[in-house]
């Protein structure tokens, strides 16, 4: 699209934007009604991780394919898909009537999520044609998604205390309504004729691979791991992600070129970030659980103490990539993910009597530590391959932090559900969470820092897009 068939940037970017916001806005208000979702709907631990997972695990099967549907179909068409999707889902979710309904319209917002955020880049993208106008655009989208991200908390509080968990749901519906009426008169359709064709079979693989593998990490710590249901999870996670990369290898166009994964460099970040984001999202997962069972707390406090988190996040991200440019990748990711497991680490010593001011400054370190290493890592995937190549690589750099977001509120939640059937307590079993949350870090923190020492270029800065904020999905 030129820049004169394009009536007003200015609401492209307000449009875009308040999208994005509410995506991110839905990602961290959830965590604040865990505990009234777990007591109003009489579920265990596992059901709240697949009211987690559910949505987590189709943004990250989808996030990949919805730049491509944007392209070919039409980033307008797209991204009102996703606004319309992501609101009838939120209103579903608001009226569920039993976990399984809650469950399904969770999956439903992260189909609507996938389409919505890949489509608001894509909108900019076409609005600002010229490079350093198009970076100021995407660095005021992701400032103003991490608002929506250190918002989440604080808002899930007071909705769930002023009413109660399908609060956080309905806050959706007006703002989606609006985004539609705004949306469709004042945006023009774009795309792509030269657009990639859709990977079908390598999406579908992959949803179904990672579901069951889900699953069976869910469901083991109630189930038994040895139960022939679990088994059977496993098993057909293996058969079908060996599909899967059989698949990527024989299509024309894959969702994910596995050639890619030749370049070290590539694939260092890829596994570092799959850690990030098991770290992190398995750690988050617990924090307003920890406060309200383990320190009895109000809903409305938990939101507040919180904060730090997602408050730290919001301002230390737009600085890492600007960091990392200066100082390299290897310095800048490694200081990170330090201090993310020494943050995580210290939420060990923190008990049910321990003072919030004795609590605050942990989750801060932690969150801090979080956004300086994601944008250098997906830098870094980006600068390892050709440029044509490089939105394919932030797409898959966010895939993976995602697949590592699912695999850890599965497996931080297994363990505190096996530790609690073996009579431990729950604050026990958030210890051992907790622990091994910043163990891995740590390790990843070692290994990256040596393998970039061989990997990194000298001296290598960031391409110039990354140098803002980089959200969290």
């Amino acid at each position: 699209m030129s820049l004169e068939s394009q009536p007003n940037r200015s609401v492209v970017l307000a449009v875009a934007c308040v999208g994005q916001f509410m995506v991110l806005l839905d990602s961290t208000i959830v965590g604040a009604a865990l505990p009234d979702m777990q007591d109003r709907l009489d579920t265990d631990l596992s059901g709240l991780q697949w009211i987690v997972n559910s949505y987590v695990l189709l943004v990250a099967m989808l996030l990949l394919s919805g730049g491509v549907f944007a392209d070919r179909f039409g980033r307008k068409r797209m991204y009102l898909s996703g606004v319309v999707v992501f609101t009838f889902a939120s209103v579903l979710c608001a009226f569920a009537p039993s976990l399984a309904w809650l469950v399904t319209g969770r999956a439903l917002q992260g189909i609507g999520a996938a389409a919505l955020s890949p489509g608001s880049l894509a909108l900019l993208a076409s609005a600002y044609p010229v490079p350093r106008e198009r970076v100021k655009a995407i660095g005021l989208w992701a400032g103003i998604s991490g608002i929506g991200l250190a918002a989440g908390p604080l808002a899930g509080g007071i909705l769930v205390s002023a009413f109660d968990w399908r609060a956080i749901f309905l806050v959706n519906v007006p703002i989606g309504v609006a985004l539609v009426l705004v949306a469709l008169p004042a945006l023009r359709e774009s795309r792509n004729p030269n657009a990639s064709a859709i990977d079908v079979p390598g999406t579908i693989l992959s949803i179904l691979g990672v579901g069951a593998l889900t699953y069976g990490l869910i469901e083991g710590g109630s189930q038994g791991w040895t139960s022939g249901t679990i088994l059977a999870s496993f098993a057909a996670a293996a058969v079908i992600f060996a599909a899967f990369i059989t698949v990527e290898r024989r299509i024309s166009i894959p969702m994910m070129p596995l050639r890619l994964f030749r370049n070290p460099l590539f694939t260092m970040s890829n596994v570092a970030m799959v850690m990030v984001g098991f770290a992190l999202m398995g750690s988050v997962f617990f924090f307003s659980q920890f406060f309200v069972t383990v320190q009895g707390t109000s809903i409305l406090e938990a939101g507040l103490a919180t904060l730090p988190i997602s408050l730290s996040m919001a301002i230390v991200s737009p600085y890492a990539g600007r960091l990392a440019a200066n100082y390299g990748f290897r310095i800048v990711v490694t200081s990170g993910l330090v201090l993310a497991g020494l943050g995580l680490l210290t939420l060990v010593a923190v008990h049910a009597d321990t003072s919030y001011w004795n609590v605050w400054w942990r989750l801060a370190i932690t969150g801090a530590g979080f956004a300086l290493a994601m944008s250098p890592l997906t830098g870094a995937a980006i600068q390892s391959v050709d440029a044509q190549e490089g939105g394919l690589a932030s797409g898959i750099s966010s895939t993976s932090r995602q697949i590592g977001a699912v695999l850890g509120v599965a497996v931080l939640g297994a363990i505190v559900t096996t530790r609690e059937s073996s009579g431990a307590s729950f604050e026990a079993g958030l210890d051992s969470a907790f622990a091994i949350a910043g163990a891995v870090c740590l390790i990843t923190a070692v290994c990256t820092g040596l393998w970039l020492v061989k990997s990194e270029p000298e001296g290598a800065p960031l391409p110039e897009p990354q140098r803002k904020a980089q959200p969290i999905d």
